[in-house]
């Protein structure tokens, strides 16, 4: 039994060539049936991953988009709140006094957040494509099994 494959011509056109069955095939047609597979298999997990990686950065970039206008508005409300802070203390201090404590205040905490923010981004790891290098790792110990036959 044959089946028909595609082979290419000069000029770019294809013309039907029937492929053995493996079991009536010879060792050289085994062998370029092989490899058209996993060249085949490799371009195939290639646009797999290049697929996987397109999805999570316009997922990521939304994401990244609504996180900027909710951290905008949190800015916003944030600077409504230290003025009122800065109103209430100069209730009973002078102004520039309640205004200078508010400010010590604000770059301690900016401090403590820069110096937690900084370890996080140094734990980061790089977004990898990890389906697509599952399914390498999977097709590779299958390639290995079939050839220790």
């Amino acid at each position: 039994m044959t089946a028909p494959t595609h082979q290419p011509e000069p000029g770019g056109a294809t013309r039907a060539q029937a492929t053995p069955a493996p079991e009536n095939a010879s060792t050289g047609e085994l062998i370029s049936q092989l490899t058209d597979q996993l060249s085949r298999l490799v371009r195939d997990e290639a646009r797999l991953a290049q697929a996987e990686v397109t999805q999570k950065a316009k997922r990521f970039g939304v994401g990244a988009g609504l996180f900027g206008g909710a951290g905008l508005m949190g800015f916003f409300g944030l600077a409504v709140l230290i003025s009122a802070v800065v109103l209430a203390l100069a209730e009973v201090l002078p102004a520039w006094l309640a205004a200078l404590i508010v400010a010590v205040v604000l770059f301690a905490v900016a401090g403590v957040l820069a110096l937690v923010g900084r370890k996080d981004v140094q734990q980061a790891s790089p977004p990898l494509p990890t389906q697509a290098m599952a399914g390498v790792q999977a097709d590779v110990a299958t390639v290995k099994q079939g050839l220790s036959r």
